[in-house]
């Protein structure tokens, strides 16, 4: 089966979607709920099997980045990578996404002694940082994940720092992508849009389009 295109327009054009702040969306923890005692109602979320492996997929959190993507460039962010369009899509309702490519970030830079550095008070910067800040450039960033660590703060605020607008949304992921988590995002893009913000800063490196 082909796989969706790692950057598709998204039904908008180039130059409306970087006038929007990026939503970065990881899928584990997120949409695909784990670690439950007992899964929540189907009305919640429901069962699929996906490349023969069980996910209980949340509906209500799938909804609540669809109702998101009005206002932000909604990306992938996950281990996924492209099997997120490829098995997400029809289920979920998002999508077809631009891609994260972590996988194409780490062949760039093999070999490369200058690899994303560890944060101050952390042994090892988190996995996802390097493609994600490759990806954003300077861009406002909203980024849903159930697996931050230290180093991923310590990121975010040194882009609020040289005034790069950052929102890490941590989620549990027995829950997942929860409404008032939604509420908080929603908010988030408000004050950026008010101000202006979501619109004075550069577009990704030309390779990364």
């Amino acid at each position: 089966m082909d796989f969706a295109p790692s950057h598709p327009s998204g039904g908008h054009s180039a130059d409306s979607a970087e006038k929007r702040p990026i939503l970065a969306i990881d899928v584990d923890g997120v949409i695909s709920l784990f670690g439950f005692d007992s899964p929540p109602p189907p009305e919640v979320a429901r069962w699929e099997l996906i490349d023969g492996t069980p996910h209980l997929i949340s509906i209500a959190a799938a909804e609540r980045i669809r109702r998101l993507s009005g206002r932000f460039e909604p990306v992938w962010a996950t281990g996924w990578q492209d099997r997120a369009n490829d098995r997400l899509s029809l289920i979920t309702g998002i999508g077809p996404l631009p891609v994260i490519e972590f996988d194409a970030h780490r062949k760039r830079q093999s070999g490369d002694a200058r690899e994303p550095a560890a944060a101050a008070g952390t042994t090892e910067a988190h996995w996802k940082l390097g493609a994600i800040g490759e990806f954003c450039a300077t861009r406002p960033l909203a980024w849903i994940d159930d697996s931050f660590d230290q180093s991923c703060f310590d990121w975010a605020a040194a882009r609020e720092e040289r005034g790069e607008p950052t929102l890490l949304v941590p989620t549990e992921p027995d829950l997942g992508f929860e409404e008032a988590q939604a509420a908080v995002v929603a908010d988030w893009a408000a004050s950026l849009a008010s101000t202006g913000r979501s619109t004075t800063f550069g577009q990704r490196p030309d390779h990364l389009h």
